[in-house]
């Protein structure tokens, strides 16, 4: 019970955080939307600042589960592949929650707590061994690094894989979030369109 009354206040908080701002958004207005009181709410999160973390992870969460299905710290070509198109899948099934998503992250005091807490700019390789914060997102981030750097072994010499690492990320980002607005989408253009990022990347 506990844990479902918690995704309601965070489906509650992302829903009003996407479409009234989340600076506007009070802990007061969150709790009369969820139907609880205002005090059982900090039973479940200690601040409005908190119950946007706690969205962020798990949004985050969902998708870097199936980043590393056998928790071995590296991805193969076959996981890589796997992750973008459960990563695709995730958002045609859920598009509703993820166009309310990428609405939050363009409000700008949102985008600067969340950059700042939560993504760890890889801007080299050495950035990428050193030790980070342990977030989902900078633990992906890393993971796929690292993936583009086992790469440089059969590449050109001028190959940098950090560069190719963001260019796949801005891709993909970059689709997502076009996808998530379009009023219908097209299956076999969206099909089309994961299978040639895949043919680029992998």
């Amino acid at each position: 019970m506990r844990e479902e009354k918690k995704t309601l206040i965070m489906d509650v908080a992302l829903q009003h955080f996407a479409n009234e701002g989340y600076h506007n958004t009070t802990i007061n207005h969150i709790a009369k939307h969820a139907g609880i009181s205002k005090g059982l709410m900090y039973n479940y999160f200690e601040s409005k600042e908190e119950l946007l973390a706690e969205i962020i992870s798990r949004s985050m969460g969902e998708i870097s589960d199936y980043l590393d299905p056998d928790k071995d710290g590296h991805l193969s070509e076959e996981e890589f592949e796997l992750f973008v198109r459960k990563y695709f899948l995730l958002l045609k099934e859920k598009i509703s929650f993820w166009r309310l998503y990428f609405q939050l992250l363009m409000q700008n005091d949102v985008r600067d707590h969340f950059f700042k807490s939560f993504l760890e700019p890889v801007t080299s390789v050495e950035s990428v061994y050193k030790d980070g914060n342990n977030t989902n997102l900078a633990i992906a981030s890393r993971m796929i690094a690292d993936y583009f750097i086992r790469k440089k072994g059969n590449k050109p010499s001028d190959y940098d894989p950090i560069l190719e690492m963001n260019i796949f990320i801005y891709t993909i980002e970059g689709f997502a979030r076009i996808t998530a607005f379009l009023d219908e989408v097209d299956d076999n253009y969206f099909d089309k369109t994961v299978n040639r990022i895949i043919e680029l990347y992998k």
